[in-house]
């Protein structure tokens, strides 16, 4: 079986099977991070595959391609964002504030359990670090190279995203909301 980056060289010299193999392997990935962070998320899971074998050159095959095809993920993200609305800081702006319409909609209807409305009002930058920390199982070192920082910088700002959301379900209980539909994920980042 092809690994991912001789399928991604495959796909830019032409062939559409490795494309086809490529875009199976990772969809459900990719898709998750997105679908839970805009309502057109099949749009930005396409552009992210196009700017993967667009960039290619860029994959130099330090990280695994998975770490790389999420920063490219992460960009895409970014930019649709900020297509969108005014200048954004993803480090203090949430979903809920940019007020995306999957988010409203999904507030609206009450589906998808108290964790992912926690999630979403974090800021984008913590909501994305969490995610591909539990869902995704990328490691800390991982969490630097798509976010570009450090991994010292990664592990704290994990924390910091976990103490948000702790913050959130403890405010929630004070103000006499159910508990939480799902337990926060218990997963700690490996020193």
């Amino acid at each position: 079986m092809a690994t991912s980056p001789e399928l991604l060289m495959a796909w830019r010299a032409g062939d559409r099977a490795a494309g086809n193999q490529l875009f199976h392997r990772h969809f459900p990935a990719v898709s998750r991070f997105f679908r839970n962070k805009v309502s057109d998320s099949e749009d930005l899971v396409q552009a992210t595959f196009l700017a993967c074998v667009e960039g290619r050159e860029r994959f130099e095959g330090r990280s695994s391609f998975r770490t790389y095809l999420f920063s490219v993920a992460r960009y895409q993200l970014y930019g649709h964002l900020r297509r969108n609305r005014t200048p954004v800081d993803f480090g203090v702006t949430s979903l809920v504030d940019l007020g995306t319409s999957i988010t409203r909609r999904i507030a609206n209807e009450q589906r998808g359990g108290r964790l992912r409305d926690a999630l979403r009002q974090l800021p984008v930058e913590q909501q994305a670090m969490l995610e591909l920390f539990y869902w995704e199982s990328l490691s800390c070192r991982q969490l630097a190279e798509v976010f570009e920082i450090s991994e010292g910088s990664a592990r704290v700002r994990l924390h910091r995203a976990r103490r948000s959301l702790g913050r959130w379900f403890e405010q929630q209980s004070r103000d006499g909301h159910q508990a939480p539909s799902q337990e926060a994920p218990t997963r700690r980042a490996s020193m």
